[in-house]
């Protein structure tokens, strides 16, 4: 029985349904992501006047936390987006200390995998990631504010929601569309870590994820026809889904270069001689906070 117990497998398999053509192809389903979307979109910067104690580089502290857990527990990729659109809409509402900011994030992540997971994440898990510096008591008493706060509305539109709606419309070949919407997911964690597109319509952030994904793999021949495709698609104006591309390409190209820096080797000295650097470029897979396979390494031009 010892034996039995120690070979048993911890993790959970969870049988997906494949993607519904009808309800990908249907315009109603997106138009319908479209008109409920601003509902979802923070109303206002908290830095500035909801906030007293919490500061940007704070909330980017407890995102990347938060990336790390759903990557090592397996979440499903639409946990970490929605809990950070909790995170916000509930300061956007409520002063809280900074101290409580992480139990915040892990009462997050409690909610949206409860909704979005078959399997959810347990408390006790989560009050292990924060090294015990919350309770579970502290968790449960958190979860009850935020469903306060937020009246139980949790069903949330996220960038994710328009990931597969928009590239589905897109002349891609499909070869590519797999390895777009892998690249696209890391930017949209990327994305959710940066408090500048806190105050993005959902569809902007995905369309402009998408577009660098695909400018990063394709390169600029695709660049005008795409923008304009994303406009039909999306009805964003060409000059703001230009401007959040851009602004989403300077994003990564940043995480890049503070990655590689970060990889250098220390000065090497007399008695230890510094080994031939290689030339290969940085794999996107260093910057991927929801644990995506990206199978192609590339630099946005």
């Amino acid at each position: 029985m010892e034996q039995l117990v120690c070979m048993e497998s911890t993790s959970q398999k969870v049988n997906r349904a494949f993607e519904d053509p009808v309800l990908i192809k249907d315009n109603r389903v997106l138009q319908n992501l479209l008109l409920t979307e601003d509902k979802y979109v923070p109303p206002a910067c908290y830095f500035n006047c909801v906030q007293t104690d919490i500061q940007p580089y704070m909330r980017k502290m407890v995102a990347e936390w938060m990336a790390e857990v759903c990557a090592e527990q397996n979440m499903e990729e639409e946990v970490f987006p929605l809990s950070m659109n909790y995170l916000d809409r509930f300061l956007c509402v409520q002063n809280i200390h900074r101290t409580r900011l992480q139990c915040l994030g892990a009462a997050c992540m409690f909610l949206a995998s409860k909704l979005k997971e078959s399997y959810h994440v347990s408390a006790e898990q989560l009050v292990i990631y924060t090294d015990r510096s919350i309770s579970i008591t502290d968790l449960r008493e958190m979860e009850s504010l935020i469903l306060h706060v937020l009246k139980w509305d949790l069903s949330a539109v996220t960038p994710y929601d328009f990931l597969v709606q928009i590239v589905s419309r897109l002349p891609l070949d499909a070869a590519h569309v797999a390895t777009v919407k892998k690249h696209a997911q890391t930017f949209m964690a990327l994305c959710a870590t940066d408090c500048k597109f806190m105050l993005y319509p959902p569809s902007m952030v995905a369309a402009g994820c998408i577009g660098a994904a695909i400018r990063g793999l394709l390169g600029n021949s695709f660049d005008y026809s795409l923008i304009e495709r994303l406009h039909k698609v999306t009805g964003i104006e060409v000059d703001c889904l230009r401007a959040c591309q851009e602004l989403v390409e300077q994003m990564v190209k940043t995480s890049l270069s503070s990655l590689a820096q970060e990889s250098q080797p220390e000065t090497p000295t007399k008695t230890h001689p510094m080994k031939e650097q290689s030339t290969t470029p940085t794999d996107v897979r260093d910057i991927n906070l929801m644990a995506v396979d990206i199978e192609n390494s590339f630099i946005i031009a």
